[in-house]
């Protein structure tokens, strides 16, 4: 009789080892293979409720080659226990390849559910949870890391932001300037561990607060844009008065030493106004203002 094997991801604490579930500890002892992000890491989990089973390493720099390697032991009726370093394999680690991989190869494929990171630190945090993306981390290069946040500057769902904490100071300095000081946020330190710590409020006020180094693996979770409300502002005027308050926004920004382009771009995005009827806009405050100065009527 051909065996059957499986992959079995499986879901693991991501601070107290007492979150783990019992189907998970049952997976994990009749494991043929447990393959894991840090197989140091692994061990702990795995001694603190006696489980000894082999283990193999399978992380980012070795996905393409162990990930065949696994797949191959699956097909020959191996059940493979697949594990991250905290929470659910599969969100922002290499088990998405592997995943898919079996699929590709029609071979099984079951989840165990547990505990998430993700999922934890949006509830934790008080914002709208009816919709919401999760970002994970952003990415390191800098054209793309800018580009991303100019993506998020216009989400309107709840977003979920991993980061580490020597960076996490700086990536809210970086909202800032696209989103504004007032943008509500939470951010969400050493979840489910002894020194657990939720910080809420406005972007700006939790910078202010920053005195100290941030410990500790940190979650950000951040406002959506209020796209509806801002919509809702520039319906309410009309096209001369709007652009009377999109000039007044304008100067406001530069005010703070903000440039002119920039400046233009954020009024526009506060009014939700798009760019070309931003710049369209302006200009017919500038024409007005013109024509005020030398007493000349605009009007055709």
């Amino acid at each position: 009789m051909k065996l059957v094997g499986k992959l079995r991801v499986c879901a693991t604490p991501i601070g107290n080892l007492e979150d783990i579930t019992l189907r998970v500890l049952q997976a994990l002892r009749e494991a043929d293979l447990i393959a894991a992000e840090d197989t140091r890491h692994t061990r702990k989990l795995l001694s603190a409720y006696e489980i000894h089973r082999p283990l193999t390493s399978y992380h980012e720099h070795n996905k393409k080659a162990k990930g065949q390697e696994i797949a191959n032991k699956i097909a020959e009726g191996a059940t493979v226990v697949l594990v991250s370093d905290a929470g659910l394999p599969g969100i922002s680690d290499p088990g998405e390849e592997l995943v898919g991989l079996c699929i590709e190869r029609g071979l099984l494929v079951e989840v165990l559910p547990g505990p998430s990171a993700s999922l934890t630190a949006l509830v934790l945090s008080g914002l709208p949870t009816s919709r919401f993306v999760f970002e994970g981390f952003l990415p390191r290069q800098k054209k793309a890391y800018r580009e991303r946040l100019e993506e998020l500057a216009k989400e309107e769902r709840t977003m979920i932001l991993y980061e580490s904490p020597h960076r996490v100071k700086a990536t809210l300095q970086d909202l800032q300037k696209l989103l504004g000081d007032q943008r509500p946020v939470a951010l969400i330190r050493e979840l489910t561990k002894k020194f657990e710590e939720v910080r809420r409020g406005t972007i700006g006020s939790l910078l202010e607060a920053m005195t100290e180094p941030i410990k500790g693996e940190c979650t950000l979770v951040v406002g959506g844009s209020p796209k509806e409300q801002e919509h809702l502002i520039a319906q309410s005027y009309d096209e001369e008065s709007l652009s009377e308050l999109l000039f007044q926004e304008i100067e406001a920004f530069m005010a703070e030493g903000i440039d002119h382009k920039e400046a233009l771009k954020k009024g526009a995005h506060k009014l939700g106004l798009p760019k070309r009827e931003a710049y369209r806009l302006k200009l017919l405050y500038e024409e007005k203002k013109k024509y005020q100065g030398d007493g000349s009527d605009p009007s055709p």
